[in-house]
């Protein structure tokens, strides 16, 4: 009886482990087995989706290229005489406007310069005065036969002698009053300043290095390539347009655009031979700032005419290695997935170059949930809704 216990206590035990591990593995493989998506949805009912028509728009078909945004005007400020910097009248980084004074080197030295050279001004217009007094009596005796020609033409030359003197005696106060002028180094043209190179007791002289950079900034340069074919087509279509009527919108680096024209546009006078491509070279309006020397932008110039297009929205796009496919529902909430072949992107949507139809339906929510051929529940949604 007692081996008959233990017997039954020991199978007893080995029926619940073998339960027990069951379980375990029964547990685990609910946690660790990948769901597929729209398997949950096939057991749990049909999903729920919403869903938009294809619509044609008018559209503007671009062209995209990479820009680099650079100053129409640029300088390095650098002093035209020498001395110590006596003052800096700028904020770094700020807007200067054309003539302002920006440093001040001293001007004890050239002011005093300055009467020097009107000193000697005036000293060489009294020595006219008197050679040119004596020069006039000798031509009288000379017409009266009295004076000797010797006399006559010593004074000739007196006379002329003090008229080249008070030219340059002139011409000397009038580069003393320049360099004077030069102590002053003002903004050539209106725009930004950089760092100042220098500052106050720094002694500066005609072969120092830049004081500070002024670059202008409005108007601004986007200077951009494309390629001849492009370059040809565009030249063509707005062939007799004035540039203000040149589709153009500018991305910023933070992916704002900017809806702006060119100002003007000129384009290299040759065809790089090694790319093909053609360098222009277009002006625009920075009143805001946004533009700033140095940065890249994607600049996008639009066909002169709309033309109809069908417009996908982005979110209704999915990919997998054999392409992009979007899922259209049917009038019996039917899911079918279908290729599509794209083409620009138009604000939140996408062109549809093939593949789809006008007032189609697609999935633009819930395209996770949703199998090939599988019956959902589907919300239409207006686009205009949709957008906000």
């Amino acid at each position: 009886m007692q081996v008959g216990k233990l017997k039954n206590r020991v199978i007893i035990r080995q029926v619940l482990l073998l339960l027990l591990c069951g379980a375990i593995g029964w547990y685990l493989k609910g946690k660790l087995t990948p769901q597929m998506p729209g398997l949950s949805a096939m057991g749990g009912g049909e999903p729920s989706v919403l869903v938009q028509k294809i619509t044609a728009s008018n559209i503007s078909p671009q062209a995209a290229y990479i820009a680099h945004v650079e100053p129409i005007k640029s300088v390095d400020l650098k002093p035209q005489v020498a001395g110590y910097i006596e003052k800096v009248l700028f904020e770094e980084g700020s807007q200067v406007n054309e003539g302002d004074v920006l440093f001040v080197i001293e001007q004890e030295k050239y002011k005093a310069t300055v009467s020097l050279r009107e000193a000697e001004l005036d000293a060489a217009k009294a020595n006219l005065v008197k050679m040119e007094r004596d020069y006039k009596r000798q031509v009288s005796l000379s017409k009266q036969n009295i004076a000797s020609k010797a006399t006559f033409d010593n004074a000739e030359s007196n006379y002329l002698q003090a008229k080249a003197a008070v030219k340059q005696a002139e011409a000397n106060l009038d580069l003393a009053k320049i360099d004077l002028d030069y102590t002053e180094i003002k903004a050539p043209f209106s725009g930004y300043i950089g760092k100042a190179l220098v500052r106050e007791g720094n002694y500066v002289s005609s072969n120092s290095t830049s004081l500070a950079r002024i670059v202008q900034v409005n108007p601004i340069r986007v200077a951009f390539s494309m390629t001849d074919k492009d370059f040809l087509n565009i030249r063509q279509e707005y062939k007799n347009e004035k540039n203000a009527n040149i589709r153009t919108q500018l991305v910023l680096p933070n992916g704002k655009i900017m809806q702006n024209h060119f100002m003007s546009r000129f384009n290299d006078n040759e065809v790089n031979s090694d790319t093909a491509t053609i360098a222009v070279y277009a002006e625009f309006n920075n009143d805001e700032g946004y533009l700033v020397p140095g940065n890249y932008v994607k600049i996008m110039i639009g066909t002169k005419d709309d033309v109809m297009a069908l417009l996908v929205p982005q979110a209704a796009v999915a990919q997998d290695e054999h392409g992009n496919y979007v899922v259209v529902v049917d009038d019996n909430d039917i899911a079918t997935q279908r290729r599509v072949v794209l083409g620009d992107v138009v604000g939140e949507n996408q062109v549809v170059m093939d593949g789809l139809a006008q007032d189609e339906k697609v999935v633009i929510q819930g395209l996770q949930k949703v199998s090939d051929g599988q019956k959902v529940r589907s919300s239409l949604i207006d686009a205009t809704e949709e957008e906000l």
